[in-house]
């Protein structure tokens, strides 16, 4: 059997299109939103969309919204004929990659300056810069404040909008996001709940290397070195959960004993919190389903987990 070919669709206006013509044959869109620089964990999105729904849009798109201007934009990795490959060797493919240029309105010249070589440069969609274009954003106000949000205070501002776009114009039935990013998977659900987007969100479970790291495209960054010692997060978040699961249930104690595990390996701690696995709020002891949520630094790579903890 043939390796099956998307299509790819750059203009907003026609992935609206498509969209409705399939939907108008009372057939189910999934979408799987990524930022492109594909791994297995990305492809097992997509075969749980498969679970859900007829057909199924992947968009690739690294959005600058998510950006601080203190974080380098232009160092994300991408790859796009790769991931292309990487989609086509999935049993029954996509249907669609949705992978437009820019998807914010930047005013007059949309935000696409030329440099001397008279190559496009995209401008960060922040209205603080420049005071014109994009200005509306979607907050889901209490859950983006802790854990990721405390250290990159306008990250999930920049996913919720950019997922409600994306929202808008792929019109999904189905959306299908990885537990792995914990808090951004809670996010949306909290947003399609509060603003009546007609979609189900669906959480995939996170999807690890073999030697237990949860797979990431920053991954590819790591030395072989720092691979090895950014194991300590996985191996201590699971010593922590078979603890709860012997009836230690204190958090402090459990937190304790991560963020040593991380900095005896020579990481540095972002985070590493015990919360509710709905409100996301921190817990003193675990007596109702918690999720223990890590970020830590080796190298200069920050790398997030988390395991869900069900005593």
């Amino acid at each position: 059997m043939g390796k099956k070919e998307p299509i790819i669709i750059t203009d907003k206006d026609e992935m609206r299109q498509w969209s409705r013509s399939i939907r108008a044959q009372s057939r189910t869109i999934g979408l799987v939103p990524t930022m492109g620089y594909l791994h297995e964990g990305h492809l097992s999105l997509i075969q749980e969309s498969h679970k859900h729904t007829n057909f199924t849009v992947v968009s690739i798109y690294v959005n600058p919204g998510q950006f601080s201007p203190n974080e380098d934009l232009s160092t994300y990795p991408s790859d796009f004929l790769g991931d292309i490959q990487k989609l086509k060797s999935i049993p029954g493919g996509v249907d669609v990659v949705f992978h437009p240029h820019n998807l914010y309105d930047y005013g007059k010249n949309n935000g696409v300056k030329t440099d001397e070589n008279q190559e496009e440069v995209m401008v960060v969609s922040c209205v603080e810069n420049s005071g014109i274009g994009h200005e509306t954003w979607v907050r889901v106000e209490k859950l983006e404040n802790g854990l990721c949000g405390k250290s990159r205070p306008v990250f999930f501002r920049g996913v919720a909008t950019i997922v409600a776009k994306l929202f808008n114009i792929v019109e999904p039935d189905v959306a299908v996001f990885g537990k792995k990013d914990y808090q951004q998977w809670r996010i949306i659900q909290r947003m399609v709940r509060d603003l009546d987007f007609g979609i189900k969100v669906i959480g995939a479970e996170l999807i690890r290397d073999e030697d237990g790291l949860a797979k990431s495209s920053r991954n590819v960054r790591l030395s072989p070195e720092e691979r090895k010692k950014a194991l300590s997060i996985s191996k201590s978040l699971s010593n922590a959960k078979s603890a709860a699961g012997k009836g230690h249930i204190d958090c402090k104690v459990l937190r304790d004993s991560v963020i040593h595990a991380i900095h005896e390996a020579g990481g540095e701690v972002d985070y590493a919190e015990i919360v509710d696995q709905e409100s996301l709020e921190s817990m003193k002891e675990i007596k109702s389903p918690a999720v223990f949520c890590v970020a830590a630094w080796f190298g200069n790579v920050r790398l997030i987990d988390n395991m869900e903890i069900n005593v």
